[in-house]
């Protein structure tokens, strides 16, 4: 059976968790930074985005393609790529949903998502976007790592190219 893994560090892990205590009662979302070496993605950075959905944002999240642009060049110019997005489910569960599916469409990114039940972030998963295209993308669960700074370190030289 392959493994499937996304490294993130600490810090983080942390930050992407508090951004959705912070937008509660509505979804927090974020693009995750980093580095791919076949289904392992390393996440440098958690970098948060404002949610641009605005007709019912406490159930949806929408990213604007525009940011993602911005944040796809300054990645690229620090040796990076986009490994991934995240958001929350306010009052739900950490799993995906028919909608999370429909609006996914970074095949081989991982797609973070936090429960966050009453104001306080607790389970945090995560799935890869597997498939050829639009016609059979599906969610695959990964496993998350998080990583101290040493940990890090030693995750970064393993998938380094």
């Amino acid at each position: 059976m392959r493994s499937i893994m996304l490294s993130i560090q600490h810090a983080e892990y942390l930050a992407l968790r508090q951004h959705g205590e912070a937008a509660y009662p509505h979804e927090s979302c974020g693009v995750l930074l980093g580095s791919a070496r076949g289904e392992h993605r390393l996440v440098r950075r958690a970098v948060p985005c404002r949610n641009a959905h605005t007709d019912s944002p406490a159930d949806r999240y929408h990213v604007d393609p525009r940011e993602i642009l911005r944040l796809e060049r300054e990645a690229r110019s620090r040796g990076e790529e986009v490994v991934g997005f995240y958001h929350s489910h306010p009052d739900h569960p950490a799993h995906w949903s028919a909608t999370d599916l429909a609006e996914a469409h970074w095949l081989g990114c991982s797609y973070v998502i936090t429960r966050v039940a009453e104001g306080r972030a607790e389970d945090t998963c995560s799935f890869l976007l597997a498939g050829e295209g639009e016609a059979d993308k599906r969610f695959l669960e990964e496993d998350v790592g998080v990583l101290d700074a040493a940990a890090e370190a030693a995750d970064a030289e393993a998938i380094a190219p």
